[in-house]
């Protein structure tokens, strides 16, 4: 049984800090926006919960989340929230709870958030929910977590790394890493600079501590849509992968390896786990710019030719293309939904997905 046969209709819950849109702000949101198309075009429906703005975000306002809104520019953070904006959540996510009641109709949650309310309608509304873990864990969802023992849940990790951070929390989950969509995210014939890609979530810091280092070397491209960061990333030596933070993933690895552009990373959180045995990579410790300045060199100089590109966009299409982590997903999210009494969804079916 193909799975056009089956459709779920599936509530697809996106953080709401970011609208979904390119140029997307950062690996979380273009892959909430990736699994929402790539859902659609598998036949399934999708109502899609985001912020405002959102593409595919239909004209419902109860499934409309509010971003942040600062009373000043320069108190603007991508990792805190304004005053009030809590409430704001909670009462957006009332709505959209109510919203579900009404309907009826939503097989599955498919939950982005880093809100713990979305966690919690698997004991409240009774419906099956499969919520994603992003991030190093957060104290709302550990908290919602807890308190839906027994509940329809599941939860996946995009690492064994984040998995284990959660798993100390309580909160057990199935890894399925990130993927790209290496029809977009595709072969590029390398060159002589250097690329690094990723968040910029506080323009503030940027326009004082970053811009006034950019030497006459160095160009600062701007927010890009995907084809012109493909078209960059795949024209570059080698990528910077540089990470502050406990890196739960790290989407820009497996973009810039779609590309054959060899990686240069700092060991940060998952890093050393997406890379690992990944040809044209090297792995150095976390805030060392030396080490990680003659590991680019060095990849840079071995990396340029064809044969090695090849060999790394291969290996990344192997272990990272889209098709082959979504489906891993779709599988997921129908033997939950198979949980829904009113579903009653074939085993055989389920198993058949991928087909």
């Amino acid at each position: 049984m193909s799975v056009a046969r089956i459709p779920l209709r599936v509530l697809l819950v996106a953080p709401e800090r970011h609208a979904l849109r390119q140029p997307h702000a950062g690996g979380l949101e273009a892959v909430v926006w990736n699994r929402a198309r790539w859902l659609r075009s598998r036949g399934h429906e999708v109502v899609l919960c985001a912020a405002a703005g959102s593409d595919l975000l239909g004209p419902n306002p109860s499934l409309h989340l509010p971003s942040p809104r600062w009373t000043r520019a320069a108190d603007a953070s991508d990792s805190e929230y304004p005053e009030g904006h809590r409430r704001a959540m909670a009462a957006a996510f009332a709505r959209v709870a109510d919203h579900i009641a009404r309907d009826g109709g939503i097989d599955v949650v498919d939950n982005h958030s880093l809100h713990g309310a979305p966690v919690r309608w698997s004991r409240t509304l009774g419906i099956p929910v499969v919520t994603t873990l992003h991030t190093p864990p957060l104290p709302d969802m550990v908290v919602a977590a807890a308190a839906i023992s027994g509940a329809p849940h599941r939860f996946l990790a995009v690492s064994q790394y984040t998995a284990q951070a959660w798993s100390a929390e309580g909160i057990d989950a199935i890894v399925i890493p990130n993927g790209v969509d290496t029809d977009h995210w595709t072969a590029g014939a390398g060159g002589s600079d250097w690329v690094w890609s990723g968040r910029i979530g506080d323009e503030g810091y940027f326009a004082r501590e970053v811009r006034p280092l950019l030497g006459p070397d160095a160009r600062y491209a701007g927010a890009l849509r995907q084809p012109e960061l493909n078209a960059l990333v795949g024209a570059a030596a080698v990528a910077l992968v540089t990470p502050v933070w406990s890196e739960p993933f790290g989407l820009v690895l497996a973009e810039a390896l779609a590309t054959g552009t060899p990686v240069a990373a700092f060991d940060s959180g998952g890093i050393r786990e997406v890379l690992s045995r990944m040809p044209g990579t090297a792995v150095v410790p976390a805030g060392d710019v030396v080490a990680l300045s003659r590991a680019a060199s060095a990849l840079a100089a071995a990396g340029g030719g064809i044969a090695t590109r090849r060999a790394v966009r291969r290996a990344a299409e192997a272990r990272y293309s889209l098709a082959q982590r979504q489906r891993e997903v779709e599988r997921v999210l129908l033997h939950a939904a198979s949980d829904a009494p009113h579903r009653g969804l074939a085993a055989e079916a389920v198993a058949q997905v991928g087909a």
